[in-house]
């Protein structure tokens, strides 16, 4: 991505009243980030068919500009990867969320949109009960999913028992903070942040350099870890836990949410046992709870006939695009699988090819494809 295009997107993001939607309806009425900062604010409200009376202010937007240049330049320094909303490397789903973030920064090489992602939430003061459900949960996961993906807020308690495990298990994990990647909270979490890098995970942020954390961050950020997910595991709450948070935000989402129940006098549980109480969540005690609840078929188990047959048929470069197709939901265009598959555009387009004459995969308008 072109410095120029990375502090443009940065930019909208700094731009008071700039959303999700407004970047939606900029695609839809052929408005480009260059176009929003260059137009006078009537021009500019005329081309984004806005209310009357709203405007985006040029000394508001040229400030915005101004600290978006700086911006580029540290995360840049800090290989800091930025993930506008209407690029490709944008995770699809948290695309799909109506709360997304703008942009999203990330400090590591983790993909984000592998078909098995979940997250781990809870109280900052677990119990023996809820560590030992995290750690053996992430443990049988990770044998059935090698391709696994746990997502956390990388806090106290629960969250940081999901990480180790993930670490430990041989899977990638993110944490969601709730500031910028100039720092690390709490501090006493520094090392295991450092472990995640290490071991191929990343942290993540919606927040600039600079933003330091405050109680309503952390509630945001909760959307971020409900968006990234297929499903989100209560392991520990209560009844007032943060976590319930964003368990409520990923049934909002229409995403599964699932909680570990425990003893009604256990005040560690009570947040649990409601959200299964009002069926707002699943119980999980264990992998098999979740494998159910997800659909998800482990690798190298339950294959069917068809295809065991046709995976011995394809090897290296050809099983990874087949793979890619196999797990989107609907067709997924050729710029999608390349970033997937990091194959050459020439030789994809050669395999995509030579699936589509062998009737495994359809072309269907736009460049994109699906399984047949």
């Amino acid at each position: 991505m072109k410095e120029k295009d990375v502090t443009l997107k940065i930019a909208l993001s700094f731009v008071k009243g700039v959303n999700r939607e407004l970047v939606l309806r900029m695609e839809e009425c052929g408005v480009t980030p260059e176009d929003f900062f260059r137009m006078d604010s009537q021009e500019l409200s005329d081309a984004l068919r806005l209310a009357k009376g709203t405007k985006f202010p040029q000394l508001e937007r040229e400030e915005a500009l101004f600290n978006a240049r700086k911006e580029t330049e540290l995360i840049e320094r800090h290989h800091i990867r930025v993930h506008f909303l209407l690029d490709n490397s944008y995770p699809v789903r948290l695309y799909q969320t109506d709360q997304a973030p703008v942009v999203l920064y990330q400090l590591g090489e983790t993909e984000l949109d592998v078909p098995h992602i979940i997250n781990i939430v809870g109280t900052r003061k677990p119990t023996a009960y809820g560590l030992s459900f995290c750690k053996r949960l992430v443990t049988d996961m990770a044998a059935y999913f090698p391709d696994l993906v746990v997502v956390s807020g990388l806090a106290y308690g629960i969250d940081a028992a999901s990480h180790k495990a993930s670490i430990e298990a041989g899977v990638k994990t993110v944490g969601v903070v709730a500031h910028g990647l100039q720092m690390i909270y709490p501090a006493q979490n520094r090392e295991l942040a450092r472990s995640i890098i290490a071991k191929g995970g990343s942290i993540v942020t919606e927040y600039p350099f600079g933003s330091t954390p405050y109680r309503q961050r952390f509630l945001e950020r909760n959307r971020i870890i409900a968006g990234l997910s297929d499903v989100t595991i209560v392991a520990e709450s209560d009844i007032r836990g943060g976590a319930l948070s964003t368990a409520n935000t990923a049934f909002h989402y229409s995403r599964d949410v699932a909680a570990l129940p425990g003893r009604a006098s256990d005040q560690l549980s009570s947040g649990c046992n409601e959200l299964i109480r009002k069926q707002k969540a699943s119980l999980i005690t264990c992998a098999a709870d979740l494998i159910e609840l997800t659909g998800w078929q482990p690798f190298d188990m339950n294959v069917d006939t068809r295809q065991r047959n046709l995976f011995p048929e394809m090897e290296g470069d050809a099983k990874l695009v087949y793979e890619a197709i196999r797990f989107s939901s609907e067709p997924m265009q050729a710029d999608h699988i390349r970033h997937q598959t990091s194959l050459p555009m020439p030789k994809l387009m050669a395999l995509l090819g030579e699936l589509e004459f062998d009737g495994i995969i359809i072309r269907h308008p736009g460049n994109r494809f699906s399984l047949a």
